[in-house]
C-alpha cells in the first residue's frame, strides 16, 4: 500500500479490513460526488418531493377551478366562491418522495483485498455515501444488509436515524463477520449458496412501485433465477447497479521470475501461479467472460452496472 492510501486511511479513521462508524460518518459531507436524482417517472402513488402531472389533495398549490359533482367541499375555494357568486374548489399538485433501497452485499467474495481495502469496506463505504445523499434529498431509507449467514431488513424511513440505523447494520455485520470462524464460514457456505437469489425475493417483496433499488455487489453470486427476480423488479422500480472489484481480480500481478500463490476461496484451497503468461492470459480471460455474463443478465434488468474499485478511495473515483 503506498503511503498516500495509508495516510488517507489514517485521516478517516479506518483499517481497510473492518468498517467502523467514523469512517462511514465521513460521507456525510460528500453527498455532492452522486447524483441520485429519478431517471424516468415514478410510478407510485406517494407524498413527497417529487412533483407529478396527477391532480389531488397534496401540498403544493396548482389552480382554481368551478366546483364539479364529486369534487371534495373541504377544498371549496370560499373567497373566489364570495367574489364570483360561483362554486370554485382547489387544486394541489401532488408531491413525492422516493422510497430508497441500498442492498449491500458483505458476502465471503466481498472479504477480499490486495491493494487499499477489503471489498466488503468499500461497499460499505459506497453504502453509506448512497445513504447519506438519499437522506440530503428527503427521500426515505430502506435496505438490505445481507452475507451467507444473515441478512437484515430496514424498511424506509425518512430523517439522519434511518441513515444511522442502516450504518449499524454494515458495522455490525463486518465485525460479526471478522469474528467468525473459518469452520462457521465453510458450514454457512454448504447450506447458503442461493443467498443472493433470496435477497432478490427479498426486495420484490420489500420494494413498492416507484422505488430505487440500489445493489452495492460483485455480483459472483448472481444467476439466472435471481437475474429473473431482477427483471420483474425493474419492471416497477428503478434499478441502480455497483459493481465493486479488486484489481487483483481484473489481472494477476506482474512477477519477474515463477511463485506459487496460495489462495482460499469458499473454503476451498488452491494455488495461483505468477509470472507464467499462459497462466495470467487464462485468468484475465476467465475473469472478463464472468463480467459479460454478469451484464448480459443485468441488460434484462434495465440496468448497467458501474465498476467501483477496491483499490482507490471512492471519493477520488468518483470526482
Amino acid at each position: 500500500m503506498s503511503a498516500k492510501h495509508l495516510d488517507w486511511l489514517q485521516s478517516i479513521s479506518a483499517d481497510g479490513l473492518k468498517v467502523a462508524m467514523p469512517e462511514l460518518l465521513h460521507y456525510r459531507s460528500k453527498t455532492g460526488l452522486l447524483d441520485l436524482s429519478p431517471k424516468h417517472g415514478l410510478q407510485a402513488r406517494l407524498a413527497g418531493q417529487y412533483v407529478s402531472a396527477h391532480k389531488g389533495r397534496g401540498m403544493e398549490f396548482d389552480e382554481v377551478r368551478h366546483y364539479q359533482p364529486g369534487d371534495d367541499i373541504r377544498m371549496i375555494d370560499w373567497r373566489v366562491t364570495a367574489r364570483t357568486n360561483v362554486t370554485h374548489t382547489k387544486l394541489f399538485r401532488e408531491e413525492r418522495e422516493r422510497p430508497v433501497f441500498i442492498v449491500t452485499d458483505l458476502s465471503e467474495s466481498m472479504q477480499f483485498g490486495s491493494q487499499l481495502m477489503f471489498k466488503s469496506v468499500q461497499a460499505s463505504h459506497l453504502a453509506s455515501l448512497m445513504a447519506w445523499s438519499v437522506n440530503r434529498m428527503g427521500d426515505r431509507l430502506g435496505g438490505i444488509v445481507f452475507n451467507e449467514q444473515q441478512h437484515t431488513e430496514q424498511k424506509p424511513k425518512a430523517r439522519t436515524p434511518a441513515v444511522l440505523h442502516y450504518l449499524h447494520h454494515l458495522q455490525q455485520m463486518t465485525k460479526q463477520i471478522s469474528e467468525q470462524t473459518d469452520d462457521q464460514t465453510a458450514n454457512t457456505n454448504a447450506k447458503s449458496d442461493n443467498h443472493f437469489t433470496q435477497t432478490c425475493m427479498r426486495l420484490r417483496r420489500l420494494a413498492r412501485p416507484g422505488s430505487l433499488v440500489i445493489i452495492i455487489s460483485d455480483f459472483h453470486n448472481l444467476n439466472e433465477v435471481a437475474a429473473k427476480h431482477l427483471t420483474l423488479l425493474s419492471q416497477h422500480c428503478e434499478l441502480m447497479a455497483y459493481r465493486i472489484f479488486d484489481p487483483m481480480e481484473q489481472a494477476l500481478p506482474k512477477f519477474a521470475g515463477r511463485m506459487n500463490l496460495p489462495v482460499e476461496y469458499n473454503g476451498e484451497q488452491g494455488v495461483v501461479t505468477l509470472g507464467d503468461k499462459k497462466i495470467a492470459q487464462s485468468y484475465q480471460t476467465e475473469y472478463q467472460q464472468m463480467i459479460e455474463q454478469q451484464d448480459t443478465w443485468l441488460r434484462r434488468c434495465r440496468c448497467t452496472a458501474i465498476n467501483i474499485s477496491a483499490g482507490e478511495p471512492l471519493e477520488v473515483q468518483l470526482r
